[in-house]
């Protein structure tokens, strides 16, 4: 089983430069964890000291905020496709 996860520009520096990652998960919370083992320091990145989702990041399955499904136990199955999306603010 093979899910492709999106890395956004801003998390690059810990991928060591990759915009793609590669995980065998079943829901998302475990994704995140083998994003962790894969590259260390990324998930304090996406979540929060509780464990959650961080305000300012969206993620989303095949197109679709993981909010509106089941956060962080949303199922994943192979040939899914995770998009870690970090929100933009400012300007004038």
């Amino acid at each position: 089983m093979s899910v492709l996860v999106r890395i956004p520009s801003p998390l690059r520096r810990v991928t060591g430069g990759k915009s793609t990652a590669e995980v065998d998960s079943t829901r998302l919370s475990a994704c995140l964890d083998d994003l962790e083992k894969q590259f260390p320091g990324i998930k304090e990145r996406l979540c929060d000291a509780k464990g959650q989702i961080q305000h300012f990041v969206n993620i989303y399955v095949n197109g679709e905020d993981v909010r509106f499904l089941q956060d962080l136990d949303t199922p994943l199955k192979s040939g899914d496709e995770v998009s870690i999306v970090p929100a933009i603010a400012g300007g004038q």
